[in-house]
């Protein structure tokens, strides 16, 4: 007898929940969507880049001083305000920071990957993506009641995230945890992701202009450079919901 398999339902939005801005009322977060881009390969501009934004980091701080910085220091509040402690959990800016002054390079991933982390490095704002052709439902940002399942993109270990935290998460598991610090397997973005939603986070310290000015350079870099068409929103406390 052949079993039937449930069809996977496509992503229609991305929703950030009321719980969320009770706790970060000033909290915008820029949402792109990317489709039919052209991930594979690499490109020597893209790479010259990100090399030259990390020289810059190397030049203009030192890791003493990183968790004082007005861009870098609201999320480690963030952090500790839903129980992560941020000496042990780097906000994905913070991480790639703090890589580049080890004096390791970022690791080259794919083109798209590059972008979001060189307009990262270069405005001090967490970014982050995921394959949308992976994604089970709508995506998420909310708090984690502690029974979500997550496999991280590096292990193949299924763990839970502490009660509390933030998390990003489709209709079946946890695509980010600790709202930035790590991504997962199923949704991570590869040189075969065709479509991607890309994450651009502000706290207190980062205005809605700041995000619209770094959405529209990232539209640039992917036209430039992947192809496709995007579609970007703003989501805040009036506007929690981009529907797609």
């Amino acid at each position: 007898m052949k079993t039937l398999r449930k069809k996977k339902r496509k992503m229609k939005k991305v929703e950030v929940t009321e719980e969320i801005f009770r706790k970060f009322p000033k909290l915008n977060i820029g949402i792109l969507i990317a489709r039919g881009i052209d991930n594979k390969g690499e490109n020597k501009d893209i790479q010259k880049l990100l090399k030259e934004v990390e020289m810059l980091i190397k030049t203009d701080f030192i890791p003493e001083k990183l968790a004082k910085h007005k861009l870098i220091s609201p999320w480690r509040s963030a952090f500790l305000a839903f129980g992560s402690e941020p000496h042990k959990y780097h906000s994905s800016v913070e991480a790639l920071m703090r890589t580049v002054l080890d004096g390791k390079d970022i690791p080259r991933k794919s083109k798209l990957v590059d972008i979001y982390n060189y307009l990262s490095l270069k405005y001090l704002i967490p970014t982050g993506g995921d394959d949308m052709d992976e994604v089970i439902g709508d995506i998420k940002l909310a708090f984690a009641d502690g029974s979500e399942n997550f496999i991280p993109a590096d292990e193949s270990t299924r763990q839970n995230p502490d009660k509390g935290e933030a998390i990003y998460m489709d209709d079946v598991e946890v695509l980010c945890r600790k709202w930035n610090w790590k991504e997962c397997y199923k949704t991570r973005v590869t040189q075969n992701t065709k479509n991607a939603v890309i994450y651009v986070e502000g706290l207190q310290s980062v205005e809605k202009a700041e995000l619209e000015k770094v959405l529209e350079e990232l539209k640039s870099l992917i036209k430039t450079y992947c192809g496709g068409d995007t579609q970007s929103f703003i989501l805040n406390k009036k506007n929690r919901t981009a529907s797609l």
